[in-house]
């Protein structure tokens, strides 16, 4: 079960990241591989210290009660995400040229270090309720780092196409409603 949550939270995690890659392919604004890789490496590094403090929540709690927290968690992350109007990666998606400094369409490794950060705010949360959980931190941090270069990759190849698709159109809501899915799944898992 918990293979399913986590392939399912590295999906929940980058869904808002394939949007932005949506809009920078729109905009024909280049994410090389390396930038791309960069982006990855900062959702992967935020994700691994948000389940490492999850995972010490467990040790001042009973796991039982730590499941449910994290569960219960991912559940309000999940319905915060469907309910709020201001997110921070829409207005990215808007205005993508926001990480382009230099105007070049081109985001440099410098540039992606900035875009990386923000969108690895989704991973916070969610890797915090994954390390109450008792879910495996490595193969969690694996999952988010893969979808995230995969999101981004394929959205700023596709943007044209891709943004709109249902998919683009509602990235943000797919994530919410994934989220709650996974927080609904773990509540019942154990």
């Amino acid at each position: 079960m918990h293979w399913i949550t986590i392939i399912l939270i590295g999906i929940a995690a980058n869904l808002d990241n394939l949007g932005i890659g949506l809009a920078y392919g729109v905009k024909q604004v280049k994410i090389p591989i390396l930038s791309n890789a960069v982006i990855a490496g900062m959702s992967m590094i935020v994700t691994y210290v948000a389940v490492t403090a999850g995972s010490t929540v467990v040790e001042y709690i009973s796991p039982h009660t730590a499941n449910l927290l994290g569960s219960l968690l991912l559940c309000v992350i999940g319905i915060w995400t469907l309910m709020s109007n201001n997110f921070s990666n829409q207005r990215i998606a808007g205005n993508p040229e926001l990480f382009d400094e230099d105007k070049n369409l081109v985001i440099s490794t410098r540039e992606a270090m900035a875009l990386g950060f923000v969108l690895s705010a989704n991973c916070l949360a969610g890797g915090i309720a994954i390390g109450a959980n008792g879910i495996s931190a490595i193969w969690t941090v694996i999952s988010i780092g893969v979808f995230s270069f995969v999101t981004v990759g394929v959205g700023s190849q596709c943007g044209a196409l891709l943004s709109k698709t249902f998919i683009g159109r509602h990235s943000t809501a797919i994530s919410g409603w994934l989220l709650l899915l996974i927080g609904i799944l773990e509540i019942f898992a154990k």
